[in-house]
């Protein structure tokens, strides 16, 4: 059953890409030595138990399970030290991607953005009560298997450095998310690839914080 969306809209959808080392490698790229971020349009949000709806002639639809959080208070420049004082609470978060549209673009944010393409939930844990992020089993399961299965302290930046790094770019205000990178066994990295497709379901949990199931479904005429 859809819920409503545990956040208020974001002015920014913050989004950090290859921070896995497994999925680094899985894509064909080099690690990162420096946090990658992109933008997600935040009309592509979609509360726990609403479809992702599959836009006709969109292809190579997948999943990236992910670990996101909600800034609290304004700020720039933050220090990596201080950067966790920022945040307002932490939620899961799938970043859903149209693989084609990021081939024939060659770059993300289209593939990325379509609506629904960004469910979150199923709620907002507040900071307090998840006092080690660092340290978080986070799973994907697709039709009740799971495709992904690891721990954010995998995270090559963590989320003090990609925090600090946003903030030196742009000033980060209260409600803005941060989606902070997806582990390895994403859907293209199977052999056939394991694309979503109508009648799937979808589901992110993340330990302290709970599940995100999303049903998929395609788009009526």
């Amino acid at each position: 059953m859809p819920h409503a969306l545990p956040i208020d809209l974001p002015g920014k959808i913050i989004c950090v890409g290859l921070n896995y080392r497994d999925h680094a490698e899985e894509s064909g790229a080099t690690p990162p030595t420096f946090p990658v971020l992109f933008g997600k349009w935040a009309t592509s949000l979609v509360a726990h138990g609403s479809p992702i709806v599959i836009p006709a002639g969109v292809e190579k639809v997948d999943y990236e399970a992910e670990l996101a959080l909600v800034i609290g208070r304004e700020g720039r420049d933050i220090a990596a030290d201080d950067a966790l004082d920022y945040v307002a609470g932490y939620t899961c978060f799938n970043d859903i991607s149209s693989r084609a549209d990021q081939a024939l673009d060659g770059q993300w944010t289209r593939g990325k953005s379509y609506d629904t393409f960004a469910p979150v939930g199923p709620r907002l844990v507040p900071a307090s009560e998840l006092p080690d992020p660092q340290n978080l089993e986070i799973l994907c399961r697709l039709d009740g298997e799971v495709v992904q299965r690891s721990n954010t302290r995998n995270m090559i930046f963590s989320l003090r450095e990609i925090i600090a790094a946003a903030s030196r770019a742009t000033t980060l205000l209260p409600g803005d998310l941060i989606a902070t990178g997806t582990p390895g066994g994403v859907g293209m990295s199977f052999t056939p690839p394991r694309w979503l497709t109508p009648g799937s379901t979808i589901e992110v949990e993340i330990e302290g914080i709970g599940t995100l199931s999303t049903p998929i479904v395609a788009e009526s005429a």
